[in-house]
């Protein structure tokens, strides 16, 4: 049900596709959710626009470039992108949308993109998901492709994506594209709710180095090529396919994390017995965030006294009595002090490529997830180099 290409159209790399066009054989159902960040890139504006539709046929990407603080030029960039597709395939310019990423505050080099618009559409069905992933890629060491099987009543049908993203990840999305696709058919109200349900609980809840892009991109297409009747809030099968959709994105949001910039270990945050869920969200973000506890992490030191600062700074509602940390299982702080078990903690941090650090604040039933990662020279490396 759906066509994918890719090409070189050398916007920054050489000798690799830095173009890539999704296409679906029928209008599909879309939605799509957006940065928060005020600094948008012109596709971000373009897309919050033409997603209100509810309707689409076809996706453009570009890396290499974000097209953001572009002005004008930028947003006639993205809208020419958009036309020249519509006009090659013979679909409206309504129904095509557009997601770039890369250096931002350097306009599009239209003729390079030109070519990479005519050989995308001329080649309409010769790539993969994975082709499609490293066309896609910036900074990111290995492409994000996943699928998922789903059967709803007697309908088997697909639901797949493809992802990017190392750097500038932070709540709300960050420099994170995300395109997901299914042949469900599924009406428009219910493919939003569950795109949003599976955002906030996913892409919202994972930080690389707390900064935001202005590009997040995250895009589904439901065209309805599998043959079942139109999914709606109160269809049976709903149920399920929210659920596997969650499925997809989490494990996008872990490979997204693990990938991070430099880093060497994933980091999963688990925080419960905060006062209320805000407050969970809160004390979760700020252990995660915090540079200390995620250098403690990569040079493998069981550092629970800068988990126990960022804990008490972060604005929610903290005992410092109350408090239980553990990593990896191994109980460090009980009632806010310390066990004695740095060592052997330590030790198993050497031995494992991912962190779980639990956190009982033994207040009231708020809990929350977060994933992160390590912070590491490499990551300094990777962004003093990298031209914005």
């Amino acid at each position: 049900g759906y066509r994918l290409s890719v090409t070189a159209a050398g916007i920054k790399y050489k000798d690799r596709s830095d173009m890539a066009l999704i296409y679906s054989e029928r209008e599909a159902v879309v939605a799509g959710t957006f940065t928060s960040n005020r600094v948008k890139a012109a596709p971000v504006v373009l897309d919050i626009k033409k997603v209100r539709s509810g309707t689409g046929r076809a996706i453009v990407i570009n890396t290499g470039n974000a097209n953001a603080c572009t002005g004008q030029r930028g947003m006639r960039d993205a809208g020419t992108m958009c036309r020249e597709i519509s006009k090659r395939l013979g679909i409206p310019e309504k129904h095509v949308l557009v997601a770039s990423t890369g250096i931002i505050g350097t306009p599009l080099p239209m003729e390079s993109v030109q070519r990479g618009l005519e050989d995308l559409s001329r080649e309409t069905a010769g790539a993969g998901l994975e082709d499609v992933a490293r066309a896609i890629m910036t900074t990111d060491k290995f492409p994000k492709v996943s699928s998922r099987k789903i059967r709803i009543g007697r309908t088997d049908a697909m639901l797949s994506g493809v992802a990017k993203g190392a750097g500038m990840i932070s709540p709300d999305m960050a420099t994170m594209l995300c395109f997901l696709l299914t042949d469900l058919a599924i009406e428009k109200k219910a493919l939003k709710r569950a795109l949003k349900e599976a955002t906030e609980r996913t892409f919202n809840l994972i930080t690389v180095d707390g900064d935001m892009s202005t590009n997040d991109t995250v895009l589904i297409m439901a065209n309805g090529t599998a043959g079942n009747s139109p999914l709606t809030e109160d269809s049976p099968g709903y149920k399920k396919f929210r659920e596997t959709l969650f499925e997809l994105t989490d494990e996008f949001s872990r490979m997204i994390v693990r990938d991070g910039e430099g880093a060497t270990r994933l980091i999963i945050i688990k925080l419960r017995g905060a006062r209320n869920y805000p407050d969970a969200k809160k004390a979760a973000f700020s252990v995660a965030k915090s540079p200390l506890v995620k250098t403690a992490v990569y040079g493998r030191d069981a550092n629970w006294g800068r988990i126990m600062a960022a804990l008490g700074y972060s604005g929610a509602f903290i005992r410092e009595d109350s408090v239980d940390i553990a990593i990896n299982g191994i109980k460090l702080v009980r009632g806010g002090l310390g066990t004695g078990k740095d060592v052997a903690a330590s030790e198993a941090l050497r031995h494992n490529n991912e962190v779980t650090i639990d956190i009982n604040l033994n207040i009231g039933t708020g809990a929350e997830r977060v994933y992160t990662c390590d912070l590491t020279e490499e990551y300094l490396r990777i962004n003093a180099a990298y031209r914005t």
